[in-house]
């Protein structure tokens, strides 16, 4: 579990995050949702790390995440795997060199002991004859999977998700939802993910978490969603679903 207490963060005077106090569950897929600009990327990126809270206190577990100086996070973040918006591949590195970077930076395993994990890693997300392509060779759901493959390559106990589907079409995101949820269950991995995808909301929303104007404004399931009694969050979903609606039409 991860748990954000009284958390506030502020960028040039102006408050981004206000006192927000969540739990987020293991074994879940945990989803924080909100408007541009509503604080969700802050929120994510202060609990992953990358951004130091200005007040309250961030623990996985049992240990104050918030307390530990840089080296002592170093034993954290082993147990952290992270999905960037773009992917966040280097393109000068294969596949396969991709995903076992960590593997590089944070375990003194043998080259074999590494490219049977790899290996294991890219047969989950579905790539097994990908070693050797480069990013420019791959399509975009690809990116994503190998995205994955490298999070999960140190078997987390925590996963981080910044708009996984972004870029993709619906059919390719349905895939790279049903990927995380499932080793989301797989693993009993603390999963956060940062989306404005309603349909990500409605397939995989265990836990949602809805921010707005750098608050915490409402928290529920994907059932109690379509039952809110919150107006800005049902604004939200209405402008969402009418969003999604026109770029289909687009199409």
């Amino acid at each position: 579990m991860i748990r954000a207490e009284h958390i506030v963060k502020s960028f040039d005077g102006r408050r981004v995050i206000d006192d927000v106090s969540v739990a987020f569950e293991t074994g879940k897929t945990n989803l924080i949702i909100g408007r541009s600009g509503s604080g969700k990327t802050v929120l994510l990126k202060t609990l992953v790390g990358l951004h130091t809270p200005d007040e309250g206190r961030v623990w996985y577990d049992q240990t104050d995440f918030t307390a530990l100086t840089f080296r002592d996070r170093k034993a954290v973040r082993k147990d952290i795997g992270m999905i960037f918006q773009g992917g966040a591949l280097l393109d000068s590195s294969s596949v396969e060199e991709n995903v076992k970077l960590p593997l590089d930076l944070f375990t003194r395993q043998s080259e074999a002991e590494k490219l049977e994990r790899v290996n294991f890693c890219l047969r989950r997300v579905k790539l097994e004859n990908a070693n050797h392509l480069y990013p420019a060779e791959l399509s975009g759901g690809m990116i994503k999977r190998v995205a994955i493959a490298r999070a999960i390559v140190l078997n987390p106990k925590y996963l981080f998700c910044d708009e996984p589907n972004s870029g993709l079409d619906p059919q390719t995101s349905i895939v790279i939802d049903n990927l995380i949820h499932e080793i989301t269950h797989e693993y009993n991995i603390t999963t956060i993910i940062n989306t404005h995808d309603m349909n990500s909301v409605m397939e995989i929303g265990e836990k949602i978490v809805y921010i707005h104007e750098g608050r915490k404004w409402w928290e529920g399931t994907k059932d109690d969603i379509l039952h809110a009694d919150n107006p800005e969050l049902n604004a939200f979903v209405f402008a969402s679903a009418m969003a999604k609606r026109a770029k289909a039409a687009v199409r």
